[in-house]
């Protein structure tokens, strides 16, 4: 899978792990920075996961921070994304399977690596269930989206 990884300063030793262990699974990797622990800010790399997305360059996210949640919050004013942040298992594939998600925020100040990398694995395996409840669901969802002025 081609999967777009981005991180802030305080995220970048989580993202080169991720990178390093996700394309020893196979996957394709576009990595979007941070390149070094320089203070650098969350939304600029949420922006940069959303147009890899958005443009097709990438089919999945995952955007690390600190607490993940500025990253969660920045990736989901950009249309299209359905970020989710997530620090156990079930919620990294169940946004997948009932909510559609397809950016995985992570905070790594607040989880482990050898949690983050089993995260983001079953979020990568997982597959949205096109059950029609959640297709539903995220039509009103994308209606939200639709309806901003």
């Amino acid at each position: 899978m081609k999967i777009a990884v981005a991180g802030d300063h305080a995220g970048f030793s989580m993202k080169e792990m991720l990178i390093r262990e996700l394309t020893h699974d196979g996957h394709q990797i576009l990595d979007l920075g941070a390149h070094d622990e320089t203070p650098s800010d969350y939304p600029d790399f949420a922006r940069a996961i959303g147009q890899a997305l958005n443009s097709g360059k990438a089919e999945r996210g995952i955007l690390v921070c600190g607490s993940g949640v500025g990253a969660s919050i920045a990736a989901n004013k950009i249309k299209g994304i359905r970020a989710g942040l997530v620090h156990d298992t079930y919620s990294g594939h169940q946004g997948v399977e009932h909510d559609d998600m397809n950016v995985l925020c992570l905070g790594a100040r607040v989880i482990g690596s050898a949690s983050a990398l089993e995260i983001a694995r079953v979020f990568l395996k997982a597959a949205f269930s096109g059950a029609e409840r959640h297709k539903r669901r995220v039509g009103k969802i994308l209606d939200i989206e639709q309806k901003q002025e």
